[in-house]
This record gives C-alpha cells, sequence and structure tokens, in this order.
C-alpha cells in the first residue's frame, strides 16, 4: 500500500485530562484525528481541538454511537480513507504502538489488526476482574464456536476501510468491538494480533468502572456471540 491515506477515531467522555496526551503521541503517518465528544460535561471538546483534533459531537451515548458517527464523517467527506484506526481517549493504550498495529496491514495481507492487551505488557491494575474475565469468556466462545484465534477485545485496533464498510456495524454501546470481530470471522476477513502495552487509564471507566457498565457489557458481548452461533 503506498502512502495509505489513514484516519483515526477516538470516542471520548468526560476525557479532558486525557486527550491531549493521546492526541500528542500518535504518529505522524495518521492524517487525521477525529474525536467524537460523546455528550461531555467537561472541556474534552475544547482539549481535543486545542491539540489538533476534529472534533465532532454525538449527544446519544454509547461507545458504538460514537464509533457509528466517526464513521458518518468519514463516509461524506470526498476523499475516503483506506485504513482506520480506533483508540480509546483515556490513555490506557499506547499512541505509539500504532505504527505496530498498522504493520500487518501495510505490509501483509491481512485487512483487520487488534492490539491484544498481554498479560505481560499490562501495567498492574489497569484492567479490572470484570474486564479480564469478560475477556477471557468472549475469546474462548469465539474460539470454541468459530474456530477464531482472537484472545482480546481491545478497542485499539485498525482495520482497512474497505472491509470496514462490509461490515455495517450496528451496534450502538458495548457490543461494539465484539460485533467487528464477529463478523469479521463470518466474512473470514484476514486478521492478526499484535501485543500492545497497556496502562492504568486516567479517570474512571464508563463501562468497567460500575458494576452496571460491567453487567450490560457482557449482556451485550454475550448477545452478539450467541446471535452469530445460529
Amino acid at each position: 500500500m503506498n502512502k495509505p491515506i489513514i484516519k483515526v477515531i477516538i470516542p471520548a467522555i468526560n476525557e479532558e485530562a486525557s486527550i491531549p496526551k493521546v492526541i500528542a503521541e500518535i504518529p505522524d503517518i495518521v492524517s487525521e484525528i477525529i474525536v467524537v465528544n460523546n455528550g461531555s460535561s467537561d472541556n474534552t471538546s475544547l482539549a481535543a481541538k486545542k491539540a489538533g483534533a476534529t472534533v465532532i459531537d454525538e449527544k446519544n451515548t454509547g461507545y458504538g454511537n460514537a464509533c457509528l458517527k466517526g464513521l458518518s464523517y468519514l463516509s461524506n467527506q470526498s476523499i475516503q480513507p483506506d485504513i482506520v484506526v480506533f483508540l480509546d481517549g483515556d490513555y490506557s493504550d499506547y499512541p505509539s504502538e500504532m505504527t505496530k498495529i498498522l504493520a500487518p496491514i501495510l505490509q501483509k495481507n491481512v485487512d483487520f489488526v487488534i492490539g491484544a492487551r498481554v498479560s505481560k505488557y499490562r501495567e498492574k491494575g489497569s484492567m479490572t476482574i470484570p474486564q479480564r474475565f469478560g475477556n477471557w469468556l468472549a475469546s474462548f466462545l469465539m474460539r470454541l464456536i468459530f474456530n477464531s484465534k482472537f484472545t482480546d477485545l481491545g478497542p485499539f485496533r485498525a482495520i482497512t476501510y474497505s472491509k470496514l464498510l462490509s461490515l455495517h456495524m450496528q451496534d450502538q454501546t458495548y457490543g461494539w468491538t465484539v460485533e467487528m470481530q464477529l463478523k469479521i470471522l463470518k466474512q473470514n476477513i484476514p486478521y492478526t494480533e499484535v501485543p500492545v502495552h497497556y496502562k492504568k487509564r486516567i479517570g474512571t471507566s464508563k463501562v468497567s468502572g460500575t458494576i452496571k457498565g460491567a453487567i450490560f457489557a457482557g449482556i451485550k458481548i454475550l448477545s452478539w456471540i450467541f446471535k452469530y452461533s445460529f
């Protein structure tokens, strides 16, 4: 792929403290950083703009809603990207590792890459017990039912834009990541994982940081898996 157009979508809600750090560490190979302000009550939008990102608003909260808004924005551009990267705005990932995630797409016949948060590269306490269990259970079920090689539902991921469009993504909340992976499997789209570092996020998670969020995320993940198993 010769000089691909790479764009990043970052869903963000109340990430004023972290979003400038995330944007500052994104490699220069990215042509545009799109922060989707998902109903923040703080200065996330202003902080992202000052850091150099394009900011769009999505008032309907939900991780999937924010990602879908970002895709809607891309679809209205005159020049479409070649690759889209999804990245959280909480600074738990290392944006500089984006080159590692992009490499299999740029160098091989792969269309989808997940940054796998392997235990040896995870900071202690960076993933909650519900997160670790949910990742294990979802990965186990995908291996069992679909012969998958996925080990994580990590949100730090890259995908070719053409394949992303073919997935016709729908989930508006917690099931966005697993929906994408299941559709990758169903369409036999070439994929891989690369190990990435992971640290404690800035602020409190809107999903794993609450009992309600963890329960609803678990239900949504399992519902997508069982929907696609029949």
